[in-house]
C-alpha cells in the first residue's frame, strides 16, 4: 500500500525553526521537511543563506547549490540585530519543537537564541547544534568541509599516489554531518514523545567524519594501524579497483571466492581461481600486483559497457565508471525514480533530486519548490507577533 496527499506525513505538525546556513544544516532540515516538517527558514535580510549566490550553475535565475537543499521549506528575513526582528526570532524558537543552528559556538547567545536561553522559555526544545569542531577548545575553528577532509584524514586516503592527496567531488562531510543531525533529532523527538523532556543535541562535522570513515578508523583504534593513499584500491579485498577496459574505465568489486571465480571464468582465465596466489582473499591482497596485472590485459579486449552485460549475469559486481548524467540514467533504467519535480512560481517545473528514503505508506513529498529569500516574511510576522 502506497500514501497519497490525504495521508499525513510522519513529520506533519513538527514546527522545525531552522537558523542554519550552506549545507549540512539545510541538508538535514530538507529531508525532515520533505517527511512533513514544517520547516522555517530564518535568513539575514541581505542576500540570505551563502549559497544563493554560488553558481554557477544556475537555473531559472537562482544558484543550483541553494534549491538542491532547501525545498519545503518557507523563509524569513530576519536581522537578529534589530530589536523587532531578534523578538520575533525569540519568539519562534518559543513555539518551535525543533531548532537548527550551525553558527560558530556561543554566537546566538548573544541574541537571546542559544540553547540555554531557548530552554527556559522552551522545555520541550529540540536544540542541534552543528560545529566544525565542538563547542571546546575547537570553538574558534572554522567548519569548512574541505578543510575537515584535510585535518580529518579523508584526504590523507583518497587520491591516485602517495603524497597526492584529493578531496571528494562533492562535500561529503557536510552531507554526512547533515544526516547524522537529522537522526539525531528524530531520536530526541522520539524520548521527548514518551517524557516531554526536550535536550541539546551537538554534532560536529571533525567527529562525524572520524566516524564515517568506519573500517579505516577502526584499524587505527583497534590495531594501530595508520592507512595511507592507496588510489582505488580497497586495503582489505581485492580485486576491489578500477581497471582499464577497451573504452573506459570498470570497476570491479569482487567481495568473496565465488564472485572471484565467476569473473575469471567470465574474462576467460578460469586458471586463475587455482593459482595458490589468488586462492583466496588474503593471498590476493598480498600479490594484488600481480593480479591486477593479469586482469587489466584482460579486461582491455572488451567495452566497458561489454563487461558490464557480460559479467554481471554471472554474479560479479562490476560497472563503468559514468558520469552524473549516466548514475541518472542507470537509477532510471533501474526504476529507482531519483528525481523529484516541484512547481516553480512562474510556471516552470524544478528537476530537483528525489529524497532517497521510500516509504510505503508516508513517502517524501515535494508540496513546494525552494523558497525566494524572504518570501513568506509578511505571513510568518504577522503569526509571530499575534
Amino acid at each position: 500500500m502506497t500514501g497519497g496527499a490525504d495521508v499525513p506525513l510522519p513529520l506533519s505538525g513538527v514546527l522545525v525553526a531552522d537558523f542554519g546556513r550552506v549545507l549540512a544544516a539545510p541538508y538535514a532540515t530538507m529531508l525532515l521537511a520533505d517527511l512533513g516538517a514544517d520547516v522555517i527558514k530564518v535568513e539575514h535580510p541581505a542576500g540570505g543563506d551563502d549559497t544563493r549566490a554560488w553558481g554557477p550553475p544556475h537555473a531559472h535565475g537562482e544558484a543550483t547549490y541553494f534549491l538542491s537543499v532547501n525545498r519545503n521549506k518557507r523563509s524569513v528575513a530576519l536581522d537578529l540585530r534589530a530589536e523587532a526582528d531578534r523578538r520575533r526570532a525569540v519568539e519562534l524558537a518559543r513555539r518551535a519543537d525543533v531548532l537548527f543552528e550551525n553558527f560558530r559556538p556561543g554566537t546566538l547567545r548573544k541574541y537571546g537564541l542559544g540553547y540555554d536561553e531557548v530552554c527556559a522559555g522552551n522545555p520541550g526544545i529540540v536544540y542541534c547544534s552543528i560545529t566544525g569542531f565542538g563547542s571546546g577548545p575547537g570553538a574558534a575553528l572554522p567548519g569548512y568541509d574541505l578543510l575537515i577532509q584535510a585535518v580529518g584524514g579523508l584526504m590523507s586516503v583518497t587520491g591516485s599516489a602517495p603524497g597526492e592527496p584529493v578531496k571528494t567531488g562533492v562535500a561529503v562531510v557536510d552531507v554526512l554531518t547533515g544526516l547524522h543531525a537529522a537522526v539525531g533529532v528524530l531520536a530526541a523527538l522520539r524520548h521527548r514523545e514518551a517524557t516531554g523532556e526536550g535536550q541539546l543535541i551537538e554534532v560536529d562535522l571533525l567527529t562525524t567524519l572520524l566516524s564515517g570513515l568506519v573500517n579505516q578508523s577502526a584499524g587505527y583504534t583497534l590495531a594501530g594501524r595508520v592507512p595511507g593513499i592507496m588510489g582505488n584500491r580497497h586495503p582489505s579485498i581485492a580485486p576491489y579497483e578500477v581497471y582499464r577496459a577497451k573504452d573506459r574505465p570498470l570497476v570491479i568489486a569482487v567481495g568473496n571466492d565465488r564472485q572471484f571465480a565467476a569473473l575469471c571464468q567470465g574474462v576467460g582465465a578460469p586458471e586463475l581461481a587455482d593459482d595458490a596466489r589468488f586462492a583466496g582473499n588474503a593471498e590476493r591482497v598480498a600479490h594484488v600486483d600481480e593480479l591486477a596485472a593479469k586482469l587489466s590485459e584482460l579486461l582491455a579486449a572488451r567495452t566497458a559497457a561489454e563487461w558490464f552485460e557480460h559479467l554481471t549475469p554471472l554474479g560479479v559486481p562490476c560497472g563503468p565508471v559514468n558520469d552524473i548524467g549516466g548514475a541518472f540514467a542507470l537509477a532510471e533504467r533501474l526504476g529507482l525514480a531519483p528525481r523529484a519535480s516541484v512547481d516553480g512560481d512562474d510556471g516552470a517545473t524544478l528537476d530537483l533530486v528525489a529524497n532517497p528514503i521510500s516509504l510505503s505508506r508516508t513517502p517524501p513529498r515535494y508540496d513546494h519548490r525552494p523558497p525566494r529569500l524572504g518570501e513568506h516574511t509578511d505571513e510568518i510576522a504577522d503569526w509571530l507577533d499575534s
